[in-house]
Order: structure tokens, then C-alpha cells, then sequence
């Protein structure tokens, strides 16, 4: 029941083995029988986004700014100034038809436009004049962000497996197969029209399936936290479900699900919603449940004399410390996720009663305490299962006659005679010259009544 891949645990006694097996495999089956029948066929059907426009990758070559134009003149007859920047950009397209071309653009200008400079590399878009096919104008769209990105998913593999070495390799194993099911399960799924919570509560399980067995083996230790993962996760759709009606929260709270919406209108943006809130707090929710199944394995292993109850309380108390931190995360998360909004949300002259019960906050509001509930719920139902899977592996494989001397169950300790005692005390003998020295350090003790030598110490080595 250990959680350390270097340092194989002890396997859990066949009773609790075959009681988890019972337990675990009936669910695994309904959950892989589940994402079959819900399995997007054919993918997930195409949107009318507008035309596909051709985009080539290209590298500037020179940069040439100027100042801007003036705009048309004002009411008032005051003429403006352009804010700019202005100017042209040569750029040499890398490829596509025109590879090996130098071609030129207006400088990047408008909100979240790209600032450029010579030798960066960039993604061109070619517009054809719609009167005129024959005309083509050049623009640069953006910052080509390829390499940076292998490089910082190299150096983030590395660090991962430098520090936990096959558990971190395990770890960036389960990071794809997690990426790989919500990329070809979960999103196709809604996006062809399934109900999104159904989608979420089957993908966020077999996510659960697939990672926790991976990164952390095939132990009852696992399973416990497998268990506590799932209970948690039920138990986090129905309070979303009950929060949502609640309040009345529609899914149209966010500029990108409006614009979803116009695109794909038959994706149920309050199920989308839900299912947001279960899959965000898969991950939580697998960090909590995994701590706590290890924490009673290791007080148990620390103290084998520890009741249920007692690894109970124990574990509880360690959970408490991390509930406490995670909540502070869980908030910070999703403020800063939503930085943006905050920001406009001050700039915002209604009263602050209006702010917090607005479409927007309100649904950011039962995020995170929908997800706090489903994570304080995960403690106790994880510590509790792995307290008493923990207990009954012990029981089964810790006989009496292993933990307690043989000496120790055959007989009583003897008792000494009071009244000889006190008189030992009460006259010293002086030493003969035939007697040892009483100042000496005496010899050691080959007593054979089963007792250890008085001077030993009892100290457990190390």
C-alpha cells in the first residue's frame, strides 16, 4: 500500500485486494462502457467560421516607421493625428507559393497587435481583394511561437523527470493521456451535441482512471484514492446542478461562450458550465485524495499500535492544513483567470450588491465555492476509506505472536519481594577482599529467565 515506486510496498492482504477489486473494476467497466456509448462519431460537426485564409510563415527584414496621417477633422474643425505606429514592414516568406519572396505590410497597428522588430519570425495572412482577385494585400497576424514553446515543454519534462525521476516520467505520461481524452472525448463530445455534464462526469473519470494507476501504480492505496476521487466528483456535479438552478446561471456569462454561441448554437451552454466545474476540479480534487490516502498509509506504517479511529483523527488533521492552503488556490486560480474582469468590474459605477449577483461574477462565485464543497467533502471520505482499508490489512497480516516476545506471551513478569527489597536497601554490605568491585562496571548479565540484561539500553537503533 505504499505511494513510493522506488521502494516496493508490501502487498494488502487478499481479503481487502479482492474487497477493491469488487469495488474498483464494476466502476472502471461502466466508466469505459460509458465513454463508449457517448463517443463522438465522425467528430464533431464543422462551424461556419468564415473562410480558412492561407497563413505563411516569414521572417522581417526591415522595419520602417513614419509618422501617421492625420484622420479626418473633428466637429469642432480640429484635424487629429493617427495614434499609430505607422509605417511599412519587409518581410521574407519561408513558405507556401511565394517561399523566398520579399514582401511588404503595414506596421501592426489596433489593440493586441504584434509589435516587430528585424529577424523576428511571423505568421503572414494573404487577403485577396474580393472585386479584384488579381489583388493581394500582406499582413502580419502574429509572432510565430513554435519554438519557444518546444523549448519551454522541454526544459519543463526535464525538471519533472530530474526530480522525480520514474514517478515524474509516469507523471508527464499521465499529463498526455489526460490531454489526449479531452482532446478526442470531451470536447468532440459536446461539441457533437451530447450532454455536456454526462461528457464531463465519464471523461473527468476515466481521466481519473487512467492517471492515478499511472502515476502512482496499482496498490490498494491507489484504489482508496481512486474511490474518494469518484465519490467526491458525484458529489460535485450535484452541487453544481443544485447551484446553477439556484441561481439561475444560464452559461452566457463570458464574452467567449457568447461567441461560441453564435458559431455553434445547439452546444447547451449551461451544461458546458457544469461540465467547466468538474473538469476544473478533477485536479484539485486528485492532489487532495492522493495526500490523504498516503498520510494514513504512512501513520499507520509509523505507528503500527494506531486504532481506525486514531489514524482517523490523524490523517483528518493533516487534511484540515491542506484544505485550508487549497481553498486560497482554488480562489486565486480563478481570480486570476478572470483578471481581465476584475479589472473592468472596478471601472464599474453600479453598487457592489449589483456587481456580485451579475451573470458574469456570480458564475466565477459558484465556481469556486462548488468547488471548495467538493473538495472538503473529498477529505473525510478518503480518509475514512483509507483508515479502515489500512486497519484491515493490518489485522489480516500482523499476527500477535509477530509484534509481542515469545517470552513475553509465555509468562508474566516475575515480581520481586517487597520486604527483601527494602531490606537489600536499607543494609549495604560491605566488599571482601574475595568479592568483585562493587565500583566496577559489572559484567553482562547471561540471565536465562528471558528478561534483557538490565544495563541494555531499549532504545530503538536507527
Amino acid at each position: 500500500m505504499g505511494s513510493d515506486h522506488a521502494r516496493p510496498a508490501p502487498s494488502a492482504p487478499p481479503r481487502v485486494r479482492r474487497i477493491l477489486v469488487m469495488t474498483v473494476v464494476p466502476l472502471f467497466v461502466a466508466t469505459v462502457v460509458a465513454a463508449a456509448l457517448l463517443w463522438p462519431r465522425g467528430g464533431a460537426p464543422q462551424t461556419d467560421g468564415g473562410a480558412d485564409v492561407p497563413r505563411y510563415a516569414g521572417t522581417v527584414t526591415r522595419v520602417v516607421t513614419e509618422p501617421c496621417p492625420p484622420l479626418p477633422s473633428s466637429p469642432e474643425g480640429t484635424p487629429r493625428v493617427g495614434t499609430g505606429p505607422c509605417g511599412t514592414v519587409d518581410v521574407r516568406v519561408d513558405d507556401g507559393p511565394a517561399a523566398g519572396q520579399q514582401v511588404r505590410t503595414p506596421v501592426p497597428d489596433g489593440p493586441g497587435a504584434p509589435r516587430v522588430d528585424v529577424g523576428d519570425e511571423v505568421i503572414l495572412v494573404e487577403l485577396t481583394d474580393p472585386t479584384d482577385p488579381t489583388v493581394s494585400n500582406w499582413n502580419i497576424a502574429e509572432h510565430q511561437r513554435g519554438t519557444p514553446l518546444v523549448w519551454l515543454a522541454v526544459v519543463f519534462a526535464a525538471a519533472i523527470v530530474a526530480f522525480g525521476r520514474w514517478r515524474g516520467l509516469a507523471a508527464l505520461a499521465g499529463l498526455a493521456a489526460s490531454f489526449a481524452i479531452l482532446l478526442t472525448f470531451v470536447l468532440p463530445g459536446i461539441g457533437a451535441g451530447r450532454s455536456p455534464l454526462l461528457v464531463a462526469v465519464v471523461g473527468a473519470a476515466l481521466i481519473m482512471f487512467v492517471v492515478l494507476y499511472l502515476t502512482h501504480g496499482v496498490t490498494a492505496q491507489t484504489s482508496v484514492a481512486v474511490l474518494g476521487t469518484l465519490g467526491s466528483l458525484v458529489l460535485t456535479g450535484a452541487l453544481a446542478t443544485v447551484a446553477t438552478a439556484a441561481t439561475h446561471l444560464t452559461g452566457f456569462g463570458s464574452e467567449d461562450a457568447t461567441t461560441l454561441s453564435m458559431f455553434q448554437g445547439d452546444v447547451d451552454l449551461h451544461g458546458l458550465l457544469l461540465a467547466g466545474i468538474i473538469i476544473g476540479s478533477l485536479g484539485v480534487l486528485d492532489d487532495v485524495t492522493v495526500t490523504q490516502a498516503a498520510t494514513v498509509t504512512e501513520l499507520s506504517n509509523a505507528n503500527p499500535g494506531l486504532t481506525r479511529l486514531q489514524l482517523y483523527r490523524a490523517a483528518t488533521r493533516v487534511g484540515r492544513a491542506h484544505i485550508a492552503s487549497t481553498v486560497n488556490t482554488i480562489v486565486l486560480a480563478y481570480a486570476g483567470a478572470s483578471l481581465p474582469l476584475l479589472l473592468l468590474l472596478t471601472a464599474d459605477a453600479r453598487p457592489i450588491g449589483q456587481l456580485l449577483t451579475s451573470e458574469f461574477l456570480a458564475q466565477e462565485i459558484v465556481r469556486s465555492a462548488v468547488a471548495t464543497l467538493g473538495l472538503i467533502a473529498a477529505v473525510p471520505l478518503t480518509t475514512g476509506l483509507a483508515a479502515i482499508v489500512t486497519a484491515a490489512g493490518r489485522a489480516e497480516t500482523t499476527p500477535p505472536s509477530e509484534t509481542t516476545p515469545p517470552a513475553e506471551v509465555a509468562r508474566p513478569r516475575p515480581q520481586a519481594d517487597r520486604a527483601e527489597a527494602l531490606a537489600a536497601l536499607s543494609s549495604p554490605r560491605a566488599s571482601r577482599p574475595d568479592e568483585p568491585d562493587q565500583t566496577r562496571t559489572p559484567p553482562p548479565s547471561t540471565a536465562t529467565d528471558g528478561w534483557p540484561e538490565s544495563n541494555r539500553s531499549t532504545d530503538t537503533a536507527w
